[in-house]
């Protein structure tokens, strides 16, 4: 291993075969959030419905396949069933009234942002002091920002909230890792 080779283990964990593909994928997802960012700031009631139509479809297609386990296994439990049929009721209601899904979708976003925060205020400890670590700070304080507006703003402005700020969020998310595949080139070896 060369003396940079040896640096940039030492410095980032990560040699840097590693760090040039991280590199790639990380300003390729960054480029395509910014984009759906910008689109989603641009038309916030769209993305909204999206948003809560998909919530819609992953909870009626987990409640079939739950009762279809349910009915394989032979499972006797009234709580498999219980819950199946829950889910597959949620879905079907969200599907047919997605506005009313857009409330819950906001709450599942506000959630959603509490933990992104978390998790960039703790990937920018684990980088400090290298470069890219003030950018995943940013991002945090804005989800953490974000979550705090949305939970005191529900249900007044909730059909515009839900898709402005899913936008802001994954442009701010796509600048950060654009920006963290950019740092990281100069450390590969």
């Amino acid at each position: 291993m060369t003396t940079q080779q040896n640096l940039t283990v030492s410095l980032t964990g990560f040699d840097g075969a590693i760090l040039k593909k991280f590199r790639k994928y990380s300003m390729a997802v960054g480029g395509f959030f910014l984009v759906l960012g910008l689109l989603g700031i641009i038309l916030p009631g769209a993305l909204s419905l999206v948003a809560s139509a998909f919530l819609g479809w992953m909870m009626l297609t987990g409640g079939i396949l739950s009762l279809y386990f349910a009915f394989l296994t032979k499972w006797r439990s009234a709580w498999s069933w219980v819950k199946a049929l829950l889910l597959t009721f949620t879905g079907t209601l969200i599907l047919f009234n997605p506005v009313a899904g857009i409330l819950a979708v906001a709450l599942l976003i506000a959630l959603y942002l509490m933990i992104d925060a978390v998790g960039n205020f703790t990937l920018a400890q684990a980088l400090y002091p290298h470069k890219g670590w003030g950018w995943m700070a940013a991002n945090g304080v804005l989800s953490l920002g974000l979550a705090l507006v949305m939970v005191f703003a529900i249900p007044a402005t909730t059909v515009v909230l839900v898709g402005l700020y899913l936008g802001i969020s994954l442009l701010f998310d796509g600048i950060a890792l654009i920006m963290l595949g950019m740092a990281a080139k100069h450390f590969e070896g």
